[in-house]
């Protein structure tokens, strides 16, 4: 019998489970893929308080360390259900199952697709959904960046100091991500802005060759890059829990600032909950709170 059960090891879960082994609760991580979550692939983080230019891979690997060093035991196992039973909580993997007192959900996100024909067959082949992993296979070349929120930007500013031009496609006539973001961008001189458009068509045998562009004004355009890189929001992944936990009709795990769920002894930390601003040090914060108030609930039991 666990005390808490974490699921993710992204910022929000591993923060979790160093306030719970400083309680000296006994904790269990379980995470699908890899430590760190969606930050693992950012270049340079810029925002987190008194770590500048730390690359995201730093970040995660020494609070993944930290967590390990405290006592929290990792596995790497995806959980597919978790179960409200009396007097405890089951937490069921695709290698097995365990029981455990409280449960902090900190599963985060994953990348929005953008739903238009020969997305999956193209990527790899050309569509991205991560430009510091695959950017530098880009180099000399076009490329194009779809979205208007930080992710894109920071995508796209990325991108310039690699490839020959960036186009940054948005849906609307103004970016969502920070003015600083912006500006950085439009200090780069190979840099072109498409506003109030959408990427509707991929063209190319075997790889991408070309996108089409289809204005809201109903215009359309086609445009030679060889690499498309989208970052166009994320999806919570909380669907495994929707029996259990309420979720809002975006799918995100309906929570205050206190990180309580509609279940008792069920916490929720990090992007996957409602909230209004979704960085690296609010997940952290969703983190320290959301075991704290397990913690609270285990000793009040």
């Amino acid at each position: 019998m666990y005390d808490i059960i974490i699921v993710g090891a992204g910022p929000a879960g591993l923060t979790s489970s160093i306030y719970a082994r400083r309680a000296m609760k006994k904790t269990l991580v379980l995470e699908a893929l890899s430590y760190g979550g969606q930050i693992i692939n950012t270049l340079s983080i810029d925002n987190y308080p008194a770590n500048p230019n730390i690359s995201g891979f730093d970040f995660a690997t020494r609070l993944y360390n930290q967590a390990k060093d405290l006592g929290a035991e990792i596995k790497f196992e995806k959980v597919t259900e978790i179960m409200d039973s009396e007097g405890f909580k089951e937490v069921v993997t695709t290698k097995g199952s365990y029981k455990t007192k409280t449960i902090i959900i900190a599963t985060g996100s994953e990348n929005r697709k953008l739903g238009i024909p020969r997305e999956l067959e193209l990527t790899g082949k050309g569509i991205s959904y991560c430009a510091t992993c695959d950017g530098a296979f880009y180099k000399g070349k076009d490329v194009a960046v779809v979205g208007g929120g930080n992710t894109a930007l920071e995508d796209a500013l990325y991108l310039t100091d690699v490839a020959k031009t960036v186009y940054l496609i948005h849906r609307r006539d103004e970016f969502r991500g920070e003015e600083a973001l912006v500006n950085a961008l439009k200090n780069k001189n190979n840099i072109k802005f498409i506003y109030n458009s959408n990427v509707t068509k991929l063209n190319g045998d075997n790889r991408l060759e070309s996108i089409e562009i289809s204005g809201n004004d109903g215009s359309k355009k086609e445009i030679l890059v060889s690499g498309l890189f989208v970052a166009v929001g994320r999806i919570p992944e909380n669907e495994n829990f929707r029996n259990v936990i309420n979720l809002d009709e975006s799918g995100y795990i309906i929570a205050s600032e206190d990180c309580h769920t509609n279940v008792p002894g069920i916490f929720v930390a990090g992007d996957n909950r409602v909230k209004d601003v979704r960085q690296l040090v609010t997940a952290a914060s969703d983190g320290a709170i959301a075991a704290t108030e397990a913690i609270k609930f285990i000793n009040n039991r």
